[in-house]
């Protein structure tokens, strides 16, 4: 599969502990960075055969005081990207 079969929609991203004023740009830095994994790692085969997931549970991660929304999106992809692996 290459990546340009996939097709990735996230529904609703939740991110609690946040300020409501960078979620648009925490989401759209967690979209980047997941594309670049997604290209530069290739699709996990747990994605593979048009599977749709309804839920992802990221869990947590630490977020050091003061981070840029840009770098807390990344983190929130690497998380994701992680659990497909899974």
């Amino acid at each position: 599969m290459s990546i340009r079969d996939v097709e990735l929609h996230i529904e609703e991203l939740v991110l609690q502990g946040f300020e409501a004023r960078h979620s648009d740009s925490i989401a759209r830095a967690a979209e980047r960075e997941l594309a670049r994994l997604l290209v530069e790692h290739g699709v996990p085969a747990s994605l593979a055969g048009g599977v749709q997931i309804a839920r992802l549970d990221g869990g947590g991660f630490e977020v050091v005081r003061g981070a840029k929304p840009e770098v807390i999106g990344a983190q929130v992809a690497r998380t994701i990207h992680r659990d497909f692996l899974r």
